[in-house]
């Protein structure tokens, strides 16, 4: 029996109860080979997909059919609360706003590129960093890289794809964004390039998420990128190659670099750096401002960039860069910016604030979902935490005290819900819940065994 099969059954199930069911209730109707993890992955699924409809935590979760012809939920962007840029960057914006005659015309400066040394060098402060990383990162257990993106695969594509391609001036809505790609109904009224530059994205996200256990941004996968983000609105000969002439970037006095082999020599020092720079965040911003800055290729420059930059973020399974929440013009500014000043103060900004927006969004579907982020991002230190508890045979006082103590060493954002999760595991002990933690069987009876005895006088 095919998964599809098996996912029919659920819905038949479902359709059976009538009402919100319960996960018990629903393996009820299933054959007994169905195992109850295999089922959990297959209700997520449908719920991503719109087909089944979720609601409650942990043990209220509740399942039914969604209504016919219910889109997947998608909420319409919102704006950064309270964003603004710094004095230093509002500077850099005045100046390239001013009119294009005040503006003197400006070359590619290689000396800028050059001068960048990987790990020595940083755009990013250290406290950006902390923080990024802070509010990126997902799990602190080894996981195959780009597991984080599969697991939100379809919200990633939709929202990467809209938002992309909306600082382009597509004109297509989020709702219809997701039309176009989960159902394939193009917009009516809309022109085919602009359904053409949705589709090109999706191809792109899918190839960064399939290959994210052997990607890096090399020479070699950037031109792909351009490839697949340019196929169908350049010249075929001009996709996923180094352009052979001269090209101007709209409304800014910037004169790119128009030899092909000076192009593809500093595209492949651009690659070179990048991949030797080892922090993620770091790596994906040089990405997206050198690669922009260099415009290596007829068209399609800032989009590759975009993509390209979302690299290091997938294949460590950070939160993805989906520059959510940015005004178009505010991006437009900050590039030119880079382009006439070589003042990535502006750009950088914009990515923290959109990128600590993004993290707050994918919190919010994975709740709706669902999902406990919190106990997802935190597994191994519970687990750690759980197995000192069994082996050292901790009850009463001495247990939570503990549990209070590990809380201590978790973001003060996330520690009171970290310390619900860990009485909860605590709680739900089984014999059965004990993969994954390094304990016998034997001592966790003897853990039990204490739970019982009287305290110590």
């Amino acid at each position: 029996m095919s998964r599809d099969d098996n996912k029919e059954r659920i819905l038949t199930a479902l359709q059976d109860l009538g009402g919100p069911a319960s996960l018990p209730e629903i393996l009820e109707r299933l054959p007994e080979d169905f195992a109850e993890r295999s089922v959990r992955r297959w209700l997520a699924q449908l719920v991503e997909r719109g087909q089944v409809r979720k609601s409650g935590r942990k043990r209220g979760t509740r399942y039914r059919l969604a209504e016919a012809g219910t889109p997947l939920e998608v909420r319409e962007p919102v704006e950064p609360a309270l964003f603004h840029f710094s004095e230093p960057a509002r500077h850099a914006l005045s100046r390239v706003r001013q009119p294009l005659l005040n503006r003197a015309p400006v070359s590619y400066k290689g000396q800028w590129l050059d001068d960048y040394r990987p790990n020595r060098d940083h755009y990013f402060s250290r406290a950006d960093i902390d923080l990024l990383t802070a509010k990126g990162r997902r799990t602190d257990a080894p996981e195959p890289a780009g597991t984080y993106a599969r697991r939100i695969y379809n919200r990633l594509l939709i929202d990467l794809s809209y938002h992309s391609s909306r600082l382009e001036g597509n004109t297509y809505s989020l709702i219809e964004t997701q039309r176009l790609l989960l159902e394939g109904t193009g917009a009516t009224g809309k022109l085919d390039e602009e359904a053409v530059m949705i589709l090109n994205h999706k191809e792109a996200i899918r190839y960064l998420v399939e290959r994210a256990g052997h990607l890096e941004p090399s020479y070699e996968e950037i031109c792909t990128l351009h490839y697949l983000l340019s196929d169908g609105l350049v010249p075929p000969a001009g996709s996923g190659k180094v352009r052979d002439h001269g090209v101007r970037v709209g409304a800014s006095s910037y004169i790119p670099l128009d030899r092909p082999a000076e192009l593809e020599r500093r595209l492949r020092q651009i690659a070179d750096k990048a991949m030797a720079i080892q922090e993620p965040y770091e790596q994906s911003l040089f990405l997206l401002v050198h690669v922009a800055y260099l415009q290596a290729f007829t068209d399609v420059n800032k989009r590759t960039a975009r993509l390209a930059a979302n690299i290091p973020l997938v294949t460590r399974n950070r939160v993805p860069l989906s520059f959510n929440a940015i005004e178009k013009d505010d991006y437009a500014s900050a590039m030119l910016a880079v382009y006439e000043l070589n003042d990535p103060r502006p750009i950088l900004e914009l990515y923290r604030a959109s990128y600590l927006r993004g993290c707050q969004e994918y919190d919010a579907s994975a709740e709706a979902l669902g999902v406990d982020a919190v106990r997802v991002r935190y597994r191994a230190q519970r687990r750690d935490v759980l197995r000192g508890v069994i082996q050292e045979r901790l009850a009463g006082q001495d247990l939570m005290s503990r549990l209070r103590e590990a809380a201590e060493a978790i973001p003060a954002a996330d520690r009171a819900a970290y310390l619900r999760d860990l009485e909860e595991d605590v709680r739900e002990l089984s014999p059965q819940r004990l993969a994954g933690l390094g304990v016998t069987r034997e001592e966790y009876q003897r853990w039990r065994d204490r739970q019982t005895e009287p305290p110590s006088p």
